[in-house]
């Protein structure tokens, strides 16, 4: 489901009969498999959104190569032909989304999980119906738990009047336990200088990095994520890296526990070998996570994603934005934001942005402010 659908019809929707998806999703029993068996489970073509295993309900990928910025910080562009509100087409190699003015996401809500935003190239303005707000971007990375209900826009402001303003990052949703579904919001941000990074070169000197977001690998040790989230426990053993791979590069991903879930996503390159399967790029290529994967790259330089975790193996029932377990509990978090609207939209305007100069920062909702 990608965040266009996610997105539509919220505020005055009625509870239909969609809430009555209900279902245990990608709850899998351990998977022993015999010692000899090959360590890649299996291999599919990245398609949008790329779909994730429990504990993940989704990731999305998001990539423009937006033009200058104009004086209101939307596209120095014609808008024609473009179905402004729900543009989703990539016109011209990049889209507005929901905005009609900055590109991104206005005010939408969320309850029951987390999203996890790790940026790599643009910025992002967030402001919440907590009163929170921030400006992120450039390797900065965003964990929000929704728990009981939040509301947040997500808009991608084009600073620049003078250059491009490419954007990319990734969007993961992260599940929460049933007893967690109903936590107080919290956010948390991973500031570029502060995420690790791992860094093995192999025998021929050829350099493997990691960005550790969260599950540690060797010396690297992640900032600890929200404290209600699912990768807050050990025992979860969630993981969230991404890979970049020099021309020849070999390395080697240590053994997860078993019983895990692990999926690699090879978004950017040519080839890849994994254990011993060759791999062409654009592919999600799911893993025995409990041994050792050896990648050796191709001629190109690689990119790749890791998305690991244990499984929370609840029912999952998802409407739109809201995640739960129970299609009781859905109808309620309709009733709930039609009544409540999770603490109201404290902002002038539906899609608010911050001032072209502004740098990165945080002001969180107890005053506190941060600066990246």
């Amino acid at each position: 489901m990608d965040r266009r659908s996610l997105l539509g019809a919220i505020a005055t929707a009625p509870v239909v009969a969609a809430c009555e998806r209900a279902a245990v999703v990608n709850a899998r029993t351990p998977h022993e498999p015999p010692m000899n068996e090959p360590v890649v489970r299996k291999v599919e073509a990245l398609r949008f959104p790329w779909q994730t295993p429990d504990p993940f309900l989704f990731c999305v990928h998001h990539r423009d190569a937006y033009p200058q910025g104009n004086e209101r910080m939307g596209p120095a562009a014609s808008l024609s032909g473009r179905e402004i509100g729900a543009d989703f087409g990539a016109k011209d190699g990049w889209n507005m989304y929901h905005g009609d003015v900055v590109p991104g996401f206005p005010q939408h809500p969320h309850r029951g999980f987390e999203t996890v935003t790790v940026t790599r190239q643009g910025f992002v303005d967030h402001s919440d119906s907590l009163g929170a707000t921030a400006r992120y971007g450039g390797g900065d990375v965003q964990w929000l738990t929704a728990g009981k209900g939040v509301v947040h826009a997500e808009m991608f402001p084009l600073v620049a009047p003078d250059r491009d303003n490419p954007l990319e990052l990734f969007q993961l949703w992260l599940n929460l336990p049933r007893a967690d579904k109903m936590v107080d919001p919290h956010f948390t941000m991973f500031w570029a200088d502060r995420v690790p990074k791992h860094v093995a070169r192999d025998a021929a000197g050829n350099v493997t990095e990691v960005t550790v977001v969260a599950g540690r690998l060797g010396d690297a040790a992640p900032i600890a994520p929200p404290p209600s989230s699912w990768a807050s426990r050990p025992e979860s053993d969630v993981a969230i890296w991404t890979i970049k791979m020099a021309p020849g590069a070999r390395f080697t991903l240590p053994p997860a526990a078993r019983g895990s879930n692990r999926t690699l996503y090879f978004f950017r390159g040519t080839q890849l070998l994994v254990g011993e399967r060759a791999v062409p790029a654009r592919q999600a290529i799911e893993l025995h996570a409990d041994r050792p994967a050896t990648l050796v790259n191709g001629h190109d330089a690689a990119e790749l994603l890791m998305l690991q975790g244990r499984p929370i193996g609840e029912p999952v029932v998802q409407h739109g934005p809201f995640v739960m377990n129970t299609a009781d509990e859905i109808r309620q978090a309709f009733a709930d934001y039609q009544r409540t609207r999770f603490g109201g939209w404290p902002w002038p305007v539906n899609d608010p942005v911050h001032a072209r100069a502004e740098g990165r920062f945080a002001r969180h909702t107890d005053g506190r402010v941060e600066r990246g």
